[in-house]
């Protein structure tokens, strides 16, 4: 998967970038057709200090993309909320998947049972 970290008023050091990459491990061992990642790292200081740093993240799957978005006091709270989000909605994605499988399954044995009567 393509992964592409851009920051804003923030010092990039190793310690996030490993922190980003082993939160969308977790996403890749969810959703293996993931493409890539895209993350945007923002520190605002003229906000309220419980909303300073801001995370967005876009997966980018085939169909529509998932995004999710989070301001924090702290950067690596917000990583952490916007990773969360982004895991609800593959696990939503997924389901939706399932339950349609399900309904066309349930309507072919239907009509197989009302053929038979």
């Amino acid at each position: 998967m393509k992964f592409i970290l851009t920051t804003h008023n923030i010092t990039y050091t190793q310690a996030i970038e490993e922190h980003i990459l082993s939160r969308i491990d977790k996403l890749e061992h969810l959703d293996r057709f993931a493409i890539n990642v895209r993350v945007t790292l923002d520190h605002d200081s003229t906000k309220a200090p419980e909303r300073q740093f801001v995370c967005s993240m876009r997966l980018a799957v085939p169909g529509p993309d998932l995004f999710a978005q989070d301001s924090e006091g702290d950067l690596y709270a917000a990583i952490d909320v916007v990773t969360k989000k982004i895991e609800q909605q593959i696990r939503k994605r997924q389901s939706k998947f399932k339950a349609r499988n399900h309904t066309e399954a349930s309507r072919k044995k239907r009509t197989r049972q009302e053929a038979e009567a």
